[in-house]
C-alpha cells in the first residue's frame, strides 16, 4: 500500500462525556448540563495513492475499507464511519486522495460515555479536514453533521447532546429550546472517578422506553395549554384525568429534573459550592432511578459504595439500563476508586477536558 510522506499525517481527536444534569431532557427540548472527559477516540490518518480510507481499529478488533466515490449500502448495523462519508458525499464534500486510518481511544466502550458519538465527531472532523473543507473549524455544524451520521440516518430515538458535548467539551450548559445555544461553564470541578458496571447497556431501548411514553404526555399537556418547559409539578394534579399514574409520575419525574438542571447552573454564576453541587448529583440519580427507572441494582451499588467512601454526589451517567456512573470526588478519589472496585465496577478517576482537536 503506497503511502505518502508522514508529515502529511491528520491527527484528530474528541473526548467522552459524562451528563452531570438531563439525561433524556435533549430530545424534549430541555436543558442539560455536560462535562467533556480526559478519554479519547483518537484518529491517526496518513494520506495514500487509492479513493478509499483503510481503517484499522485494533480496539475492537475490526478493520474496514471505505470506497468514498461510491454510493453503497450499509454494511451493518449502525455502520457510523460509512454514514459518517455518505452524509458528506451528499452535501458535496469531495475527497483528492484516500487516507491510512488508525483509530483507537481510551473510552469505555458501550457504557453510556458517548464513544460512539466521540468517534463520530472525531470522524466527521478528520473527513472534512482532509477534504479541506472549512467546515471543520465550525463547530456546530460537525455536531450537526455527526448527529445526522449516527442518529438520523438509522432513524434512532437520540438527541443531539452527545454530539455537542464533545465537540465542544468542559463544562456545557446546552439549551435545547434554542438550536445552537451553548454556554461554558467556567469553574474549576476537580476529579470524578468513573466506574463501569461492566454490565452492557442497550441505549435504543432505554430510549425508546422512556421516549415513547413523554412523546404521548406532551401532547396532552400542549392540548391542555401547558409547555413542558415551564409546566410546574402542582399543574400535574390538573392533568391527572387525562393520564396514567405511571405517566404522572414520569412528567414529575422530568420536571424535577429539568428544574435540577437549571439549580445547578446557577451555582456556577455564583460562589461554586461542591457540596451543593455533589447533593444535586444524587438527588438527580435517585429521580431518575425512581422516576425514570433506568437505573440497576449494581449501579445503585456501586454509587452507594461511593458515597460512603466521601464522593460529594454520584449517579448514574447516560440513559441508563447499564453502562457508567459517576461520583464527584474532589477529596480522596482514590479512595473512591477503591471502593467501587469492590462493589464490582472498573473505576478510575477522569478530570474535565477539552472538547474536539484537529492537528495537522
Amino acid at each position: 500500500m503506497n503511502k505518502k510522506k508522514k508529515t502529511s499525517e491528520l491527527v484528530v481527536s474528541a473526548p467522552g462525556r459524562i451528563c452531570l444534569f438531563g439525561e433524556h431532557q435533549d430530545y424534549l427540548g430541555l436543558p442539560v448540563l455536560t462535562a467533556a472527559i480526559d478519554r479519547r477516540v483518537i484518529i491517526h490518518g496518513v494520506p495514500n495513492n487509492e479513493d478509499a480510507f483503510i481503517l484499522d481499529m485494533p480496539d475492537v478488533r475490526e478493520k474496514d475499507r471505505i470506497e468514498y466515490k461510491k454510493t453503497s449500502r450499509y454494511r451493518k448495523e449502525r455502520d457510523y464511519l460509512q454514514s459518517a462519508v455518505q452524509v458528506l458525499r451528499e452535501r458535496g464534500v469531495n475527497w483528492p486522495h484516500g487516507f491510512d486510518c488508525t483509530i483507537r481511544g481510551t473510552i469505555p466502550i458501550n457504557s453510556g460515555t458517548s464513544s460512539s458519538s466521540a468517534m463520530v465527531v472525531a470522524w466527521i472532523a478528520f473527513l472534512l479536514r482532509a477534504a479541506n473543507n472549512p467546515r471543520w473549524h465550525d463547530f456546530f455544524e460537525v455536531a450537526t453533521l455527526a448527529h445526522q451520521a449516527e442518529v438520523v440516518e438509522f432513524d434512532e430515538p437520540g438527541g443531539m447532546m452527545d454530539h455537542y458535548a464533545v465537540t465542544f467539551g468542559n463544562v456545557l450548559y446546552i439549551d435545547f429550546d434554542h438550536p445552537g445555544s451553548v454556554e461554558w461553564l467556567k469553574t474549576q470541578l476537580g476529579p470524578f472517578v468513573l466506574g463501569d458496571s461492566k454490565n452492557p447497556k442497550d441505549t435504543t431501548a432505554i430510549l425508546s422506553k422512556v421516549k415513547k411514553p413523554m412523546q404521548r404526555i406532551i401532547k396532552v399537556i400542549n392540548d391542555h395549554q401547558f409547555q413542558l418547559k415551564n409546566i410546574s409539578l402542582n399543574d400535574v394534579k390538573r392533568l391527572s384525568d387525562f393520564l396514567t399514574e405511571a405517566e404522572c409520575r414520569l412528567l414529575r419525574a422530568n420536571i424535577r429534573n429539568r428544574d435540577l438542571t437549571q439549580e445547578a447552573c446557577e451555582l456556577f454564576h455564583q460562589d461554586f459550592d461542591p457540596h451543593e453541587f455533589g447533593a444535586l448529583l444524587t438527588e438527580h440519580h435517585n429521580i431518575l432511578r425512581d422516576g425514570l427507572k433506568i437505573s440497576t441494582p449494581k449501579i445503585d451499588s456501586m454509587i452507594q459504595a461511593a458515597l460512603n467512601a466521601g464522593a460529594y454526589g454520584a449517579k448514574i451517567n447516560g440513559s441508563g439500563g447499564g453502562g457508567c456512573m459517576f461520583a464527584y470526588c474532589p477529596e480522596n478519589p482514590e479512595r473512591v476508586v477503591n471502593a467501587v472496585q469492590e462493589a464490582g465496577g472498573y473505576a478510575f478517576v477522569v478530570n474535565v477536558d477539552h472538547g474536539l482537536a484537529v492537528e495537522s
